[in-house]
């Protein structure tokens, strides 16, 4: 059984939200999976599992949270990941966006492989919950 991790921070709803259903869908793979608030996670609930979610909105400065997320991702900029396989999601209010390609490019240059992205304008539509679970399908099948 392949062990997944979700990690996240989340304001008003919308990244719990997609965690929520990136869960669900790597649990109908059989997934093992383990969902925490970043201020919960630790860097073993990462180099333990064989996958991992992160999740963040944008906030000032268009980058990811900044006091609890981004310490936690800086982590990583020293510890072999040898290509994991993970998954970055979002949401956002009023930058397009841009602050995905920015985390996107930080977790390739510490070693992780970026499978995919899924980044929302405040709350997702049904569209983008169907897309949250199949990227939740798409790590546990990996």
């Amino acid at each position: 059984m392949k062990k997944m991790s979700i990690i996240y921070w989340s304001n008003g709803g919308n990244v719990e939200v997609l965690a929520s259903k990136i869960k669900e869908g790597a649990e109908s793979s059989n997934a093992n999976v383990n969902i925490k608030l970043v201020s919960q996670a630790k860097v073993e609930d990462v180099t333990e599992s064989h996958v991992v979610a992160f999740g963040s909105p944008s906030m000032d400065n268009n980058k990811i949270e900044q006091l609890e997320m981004e310490p936690f991702i800086n982590e990583f900029k020293m510890i072999p990941i040898n290509g994991k396989n993970i998954v970055l999601f979002g949401s956002y209010g009023w930058d397009n966006g841009k602050f995905m390609e920015e985390w996107k490019e930080k977790m390739i240059d510490y070693g992780f492989n970026v499978i995919d992205t899924l980044v929302v304008r405040e709350a997702p539509n049904e569209h983008q919950l169907e897309k949250a679970y199949e990227l939740g399908r798409k790590l546990a099948n990996l």
